[in-house]
């Protein structure tokens, strides 16, 4: 924080190095007690979330004891299975890919999806593609609606606001996809005698952005505490290859291509750390808004959004619910 008071991107910074040797030394107690396994499973996508979790559990137990899964589907990107056997192979450790279409196909989840969409657009066809879109969160503090855009094979759009069940049903379907991936993760961890180690940055694990029982299932999560823009400088200084630590967030969940902001955040990653970050910190929007180049009311917005999504996913964090108190195994 400048003299002034004002907020700068430098309070993001951290020592990398130390942070790379006291995660994995956490890693290791984990796996020792109590967790009890002799190694890590994990999802690789590609994505610079994922691919610096996977760098972090090689540095700690070793690149003969992590095992990463590749598990692409029919919307997955073009470059998701060609960067996620990049990041493996650039790692050295074993790897195996599971298309997950035909298990996806059996739950019904494209089926469901595309019944929910053409609820709002009737003519939507199989053969089209489609993504899931927010307004900017700080343009306005009214409530904000999804909506769907559909593509035509010829490449003409419709899009169309999405009523809550309409909404419910698409996301309730498309989240088959991070579920079946735990399930796989969770089978070859089984086997092996391993732990699942799960990939949300801090950013995600905060803002609910996960799906509980999928993405958010893990028995360890190496990043959860690290802002995303401290993920991408810590997947630098482990040295990931140029294209992985350079790639924008994307969902890679719809057939149309996505990014993170145009899906839930409505900010660039780095702009959306600060926030959480001065928000954390009590800082006022006035401190933060020059540092964004945004107004301070725009600001307020955001913080406005973060405490909204704080409640609203409050669900995906509650720990099952007992009916009386059971004593815990120590």
């Amino acid at each position: 924080m400048s003299p002034s008071g004002q907020v700068s991107f430098d309070v993001l910074n951290i020592d990398y190095a130390a942070e790379a040797d006291r995660i994995g030394a956490v890693i290791r107690a984990a796996l020792k007690n109590p967790l009890k396994r002799q190694g890590i499973v994990l999802g690789l996508s590609g994505g610079i979330d994922s691919s610096t979790t996977a760098a972090l559990c090689v540095h700690a137990i070793g690149r003969d004891r992590v095992l990463g899964l590749l598990m692409p589907e029919r919307d997955s990107g073009e470059d998701t299975l060609r960067l996620s056997t990049m990041l493996a192979e650039h790692l050295q450790i074993r790897y195996a890919e599971e298309n997950i279409s035909s298990i996806l196909d059996a739950f019904g989840c494209y089926r469901r999806r595309n019944d929910a969409i053409r609820t709002v657009i009737p003519e939507f066809s199989d053969n089209w593609k489609c993504k899931i879109v927010l307004p900017s969160v700080t343009d306005t503090q009214q409530f904000r609606f999804y909506t769907v855009i559909a593509q035509r094979p010829d490449g003409t759009t419709i899009q169309k606001r999405l009523p809550a069940d309409a909404y419910l049903g698409i996301v309730a379907a498309t989240n088959f996809k991070q579920r079946t991936r735990k399930t796989l993760e969770y089978y070859h961890a089984d086997r092996l005698n391993y732990a699942v180690a799960g990939t949300p940055n801090r950013l995600e694990y905060d803002q609910g952005f996960f799906v509980k029982g999928g993405d958010g299932l893990a028995d360890i999560k190496p990043i959860a505490h690290l802002y995303k823009t401290q993920v991408y400088r810590m997947a630098r200084h482990l040295g990931l290859p140029d294209e992985i630590c350079s790639r924008p967030p994307t969902t890679d969940t719809y057939s149309m291509p996505q990014s993170q902001e145009e899906f839930y955040f409505s900010l660039p990653y780095d702009k959306m750390d600060l926030c959480l970050w001065a928000k954390n910190h009590t800082c006022s929007a006035e401190q933060v808004a020059p540092t964004l180049e945004l107004t301070p009311k725009q600001v307020q917005n955001v913080y406005d959004d973060i405490d909204q999504k704080r409640r609203t996913t409050l669900y995906l964090q509650t720990k099952h619910i007992l009916i009386e108190p059971v004593p815990e195994i120590k």
